[in-house]
């Protein structure tokens, strides 16, 4: 039942909360500081979703309140981040091509310190945790330290990007499934299979991530492989959050249309036919929705 009375599910967006000190432990009894010493860390792998607080799983923000220290990505919106309590201190350690950023090597290590140190550590990941996250890199060094961990999933970029949008991932006469791919492609001598991809466009949805600034190229190569000149596409930036912009076009003109709308990303590539079924999303009414009860 909704009720705006009791409008209690603590979403208190943009509050400036970052760079915070892990909070320092009270003068203990030296009764209990051999218990202190000994209590085990735990890592909480969170997905944080594709933009928007309130597409935060209860369980993810839940992990939020209880952590004592948030590591997380470039990717994750200020709104979710504004969810974050005072008192938590929060690390950035995203991953951006063609900027500074932290070797995953040293992510994995500040983890393991962490929570050897006897913390509750969130890693907070935009989108879903399982989907070109390099989760399993952060699990097998924690595993290894013989740290628990669980990963609470989180609403991937596609998925929020076709509700927020109205462009559907799947169309009964068109697109009988959906692929995703990434286009941040680690090693140059692992590209796609473009003939596969091509082929995969005539009865399914191709969505590819982190394609943004390899736009160009890609519909170079899909053009190559049998991609028609007038194949729809769509590029999302800013998924699911208030400046979300959208540019449709076909394969052949769209990295110019987006080159001159000056598109920074985030950005979501979304190669099919149904493009051209985009339903008209009233986005304003999602900022209407009232808390329910009982949080």
């Amino acid at each position: 039942m909704i009720n705006s009375a009791m409008n209690k599910f603590p979403f208190q967006f943009f509050r400036k909360r970052l760079n915070r000190k892990i909070p320092q432990a009270p003068a203990s009894n030296p009764r209990h500081s051999a218990s202190m010493v000994a209590k085990t860390g735990q890592v909480f792998i969170v997905g944080a979703g594709p933009g928007d607080a309130e597409l935060l799983t209860i369980k993810a923000w839940k992990c939020l309140q209880q952590a004592d220290v948030v590591l997380f990505d470039w990717l994750v919106d200020k709104s979710v981040l504004a969810e974050i309590p005072r008192h938590v201190k929060t690390e950035f350690v995203g991953k951006r091509s063609g900027r500074h950023s932290m070797l995953q090597q040293d992510i994995c290590r500040r983890l393991v310190d962490m929570a050897s140190s006897g913390l509750t550590v969130v890693r907070l990941k935009g989108g879903d945790p399982a989907v070109f996250a390099r989760t399993t890199e952060e699990t097998a060094a924690l595993q290894e330290a013989n740290i628990p961990f669980a990963i609470v999933p989180g609403i991937t970029a596609a998925s929020g990007a076709s509700a927020y949008t109205g462009i559907p991932l799947t169309e009964r006469h068109c697109a009988q499934s959906v692929t995703l791919s990434t286009a941040h492609f680690k090693d140059p001598e692992k590209m796609p299979d473009w003939q596969s991809l091509a082929k995969a466009t005539q009865s399914q949805t191709v969505v590819m991530y982190m394609g943004l600034s390899r736009l160009k190229d890609i519909a170079e190569h899909l053009s190559a492989a049998g991609v028609k000149s007038d194949f729809p596409v769509a590029v999302i930036e800013n998924a699911c959050c208030p400046h979300q912009r959208v540019i449709t076009g076909c394969v052949s003109d769209i990295a110019e249309k987006v080159n001159n709308a000056k598109l920074t990303g985030p950005a979501l590539l979304i190669f099919g036919e149904v493009v051209k079924s985009r339903q008209q999303v009233a986005t304003q009414l999602l900022q209407q929705v009232t808390h329910v009860t009982g949080f």
